[in-house]
């Protein structure tokens, strides 16, 4: 592509961007913005692994740590925090940027068009509100909807019968299926320790850890002798935590497997909270979502619905997420994507928080189906 091209391209890109906003605005939104360079310390901390590596890190001599914006969400939230009346409307455009693994795939500088809301009120109207927006305004590319539901697992963890500080570290690999599998079936006592922790949970128990400390020789590493003595405690309290039962293990592989349409997906959550009543608070709020959804004009007996969609989104995300994705080019990333995140308002809030949900919507695809006539 010719520089010509290029500038043209990227002018039709900026033209696509403005009209969302614009519709954003119409939604009543008020139009904010946001600097380009963040404090990267706050960003490091809350970001999923996926951007966490994808970022931009720089270092200022005054500021200190900074990185590129990677995208909206938590520099609005720190203004809405900081500053913001309840309830509000945000909306924004402007680049963001991530490292790309590969060359030519995806763009490492490319434009968000946002959407915030922050109300307490009725957050199941207020999730809907989001996506019937997003909806209306891309129904003309003809994109498939996939939403879920980041709190009913989350509800599910909590409610296992076992140790804090397993339902903890379940909980902190929610975004990481990997991980979270690895450790259910280790929990649940599926596999056995991996044999390096059998060895040195062998080794820590034959004496005290005062004296094989001693025995080690120097220190080397960040770690005091405080902090080695108490992570060893915990290996050997997680060694004598008895397994995950049986019936536990079994009710989180279905949540896992869940995959349907929205009110076949509610009737099975209803059927799986039964036995495990912890996902009863949950299971009512997406029902009333659905309601509210259903209120607004979506379709919501056509909507698919996975429980383990959006685990491996951004991790601030604690509620409902969806995506919009073009079917006919699963080369694309999606379209659009957002969600719930309650749970960085309070973060970010210290103390304070509000219910909170949006989503962005990426006009260089957006403007590429059109032209092309998706």
């Amino acid at each position: 592509m010719s520089p010509v091209q290029a500038s043209l391209a990227k002018a039709r890109v900026r033209a696509e961007a403005e009209a969302l906003l614009a519709a954003f605005r119409g939604a009543g939104a008020e139009p904010v913005e946001a600097d380009i360079l963040q404090p990267a310390e706050t960003l490091l901390d809350l970001y999923g692994e996926d951007i966490r590596s994808r970022a931009y890190v720089t270092s200022d001599p005054l500021r200190g740590e900074m990185m590129l914006r990677p995208d909206f969400t938590v520099p609005v939230v720190q203004m809405h925090m900081a500053e913001g009346a309840d309830p509000a409307r945000y909306c924004y455009l402007g680049e963001v940027f991530r490292k790309q693994e590969h060359r030519g795939t995806r763009p490492a500088e490319f434009l968000q068009v946002g959407y915030e809301v922050f109300d307490r009120a009725a957050p199941s109207a207020a999730d809907a509100e989001v996506f019937a927006l997003f909806s209306d305004l891309l129904a003309p590319l003809g994109l498939r909807a996939s939403t879920g539901d980041i709190g009913i697992l989350m509800a599910a963890v909590e409610g296992l019968r076992t140790s804090a500080p397993r339902k903890a570290a379940l909980m902190r690999h929610i975004w990481r299926p990997r991980r979270f599998r690895t450790l259910l079936d280790r929990f649940g006592g599926r596999v056995p320790l991996p044999e390096a922790r059998a060895r040195m949970l062998a080794h820590v128990g034959s004496a005290p850890v005062e004296v094989l400390l001693d025995q080690a020789g120097p220190f080397i590493g960040l770690r005091s002798a405080g902090e080695i003595s108490a992570r060893v405690a915990q290996l050997l309290d997680d060694a004598l935590t008895p397994p995950l039962a049986q019936g536990e293990v079994d009710l989180l592989d279905d949540l896992l497997d869940l995959r349907d349409r929205s009110p076949a997906a509610l009737e099975r959550l209803r059927d799986l909270a039964v036995d495990m009543p912890s996902l009863s608070p949950a299971v009512e709020r997406m029902e009333m979502r659905l309601a509210a959804l259903d209120a607004r004009g979506v379709d919501v007996d056509e909507l698919d619905f996975e429980a383990s969609y959006g685990r491996t989104t951004l991790e601030y995300y604690d509620g409902f997420v969806f995506g919009f994705y073009a079917e006919t080019r699963p080369d694309l990333p999606p379209v659009a994507t957002g969600g719930r995140y309650d749970a960085l308002t309070r973060v970010l809030g210290q103390g304070r928080s509000i219910p909170a949900v949006g989503g962005i919507i990426r006009p260089a695809i957006t403007a590429m189906l059109r032209e092309n006539g998706c």
